[in-house]
């Protein structure tokens, strides 16, 4: 068991999302949109179903669309703005729904702008998986606003179940 801590930490130790200036800079269409987020998050994310490898789809990105979580592409390109929100989306939707997706992206953006929320929510994903995978705690509440505290429950709840999911359900 102890074995298999410690190569689940070293994998995630590696863990890292794009940060805004590194999402390219030039529009892409949506198989490369699908290539990117897999690439980045097939480590990190099951499928939603058992059957296909795949985590990101097209037809999930038109879902997204059609349901207005995000704003359409633009003469079928998606842009940095596009592709923060999916990697934020394909996340948080291996816990909450996408209606409270849509409202956790709303609440963030309330006190931020697209490219500081992503950041953001990179930079405390990826303290709250090396805090977890390390078992170190990750949440206090010293001095924190009540958006960084929601925040850092959000991260923590992905942070935890993939610590389980790699840990102790991994086949």
């Amino acid at each position: 068991m102890e074995e298999k801590i410690l190569d689940c930490e070293k994998e995630v130790k590696n863990f890292h999302l794009l940060r805004w200036n590194e999402i390219p800079n030039i529009d892409l269409y949506i198989d490369q949109v699908v290539s990117l987020l897999d690439n980045y998050l097939s480590n990190y994310i099951k499928s939603d179903s058992d059957k296909d490898d795949k985590i990101v789809t097209k037809t999930m990105i038109n879902n997204y669309v059609k349901h207005s979580v995000i704003n359409p592409p633009i003469n079928k390109k998606y842009n940095k703005e596009h592709i923060a929100y999916l990697f934020v989306i394909f996340i948080l939707k291996q816990i909450y729904s996408i209606e409270e997706i849509k409202k956790l992206i709303s609440l963030a953006l309330k006190t931020s702008s697209v490219e500081q929320a992503y950041n953001r929510f990179c930079s405390e994903l990826e303290k709250a998986i090396k805090m977890t995978f390390t078992g170190k705690s990750y949440i206090n509440n010293d001095r924190l606003s009540q958006e960084q505290y929601l925040l850092r429950n959000v991260v923590q709840s992905f942070a935890n179940k993939l610590y389980v999911q790699k840990v102790f359900l991994k086949s």
